[in-house]
């Protein structure tokens, strides 16, 4: 089973990428299984947010939150701690939304990937990173379960920066 940790912020979209992830991972397999969900405490803009995506070939029935990730992806960078290295499997990364070189994590700069399409919020952008580092979906699904699941009139913005961040990882 592959499993991911989103953290991001309350209005950030960390469990919007969740969905768009685990959407894409079942778009075109029915032997795909995939479960999305928050936690988060009171509900307001701004709190901190972890949203978990699981991913596997038989139904996934363990709905507790991950303990042990393949993937942590920050969309705020100030939510990044060193512990979080504990959560990780062996093989894991963190990815961070960060314009500086964070000790234990890739970085990423996916605020100006999100302004220069427009996005308030960069969480489309995140998740191109990750489909671009870990190839768990293809691009191609990720922009269908976006076509799937996002107003069609913010679509082409998402898509065009999860290409993008897509391209960017890939150089």
């Amino acid at each position: 089973m592959n499993e991911i940790i989103w953290l991001g912020r309350g209005g950030q979209g960390a469990f919007t990428a969740a969905k768009l992830l685990g959407a894409a991972y079942t778009i075109d397999d029915k032997k795909k299984y995939a479960l999305a969900f928050p936690s988060f405490g009171p509900e307001r803009r701004g709190a901190p947010v972890r949203a978990f995506t699981k991913l596997d070939t038989k139904p996934v029935a363990d709905r507790s939150q991950t303990e042990k990730a393949d993937y942590i992806v920050i969309i705020d960078d100030t939510l990044y701690s060193p512990q979080l290295q504990e959560l990780l499997k062996p093989t894991g990364k963190i990815i961070v939304n960060s314009k500086k070189d964070i000790s234990g994590a890739l970085s990423y700069d996916a605020d100006s990937i999100a302004a220069e399409f427009r996005l308030p919020t960069a969480n489309t952008v995140m998740f191109g990173i990750l489909v671009g580092l870990s190839g768990v979906v293809a691009s191609d699904e990720a922009v269908e379960a976006i076509k799937g699941y996002m107003p069609s009139k913010i679509q082409e913005r998402n898509i065009n920066a999860l290409l993008k961040a897509v391209r960017e990882v890939a150089k």
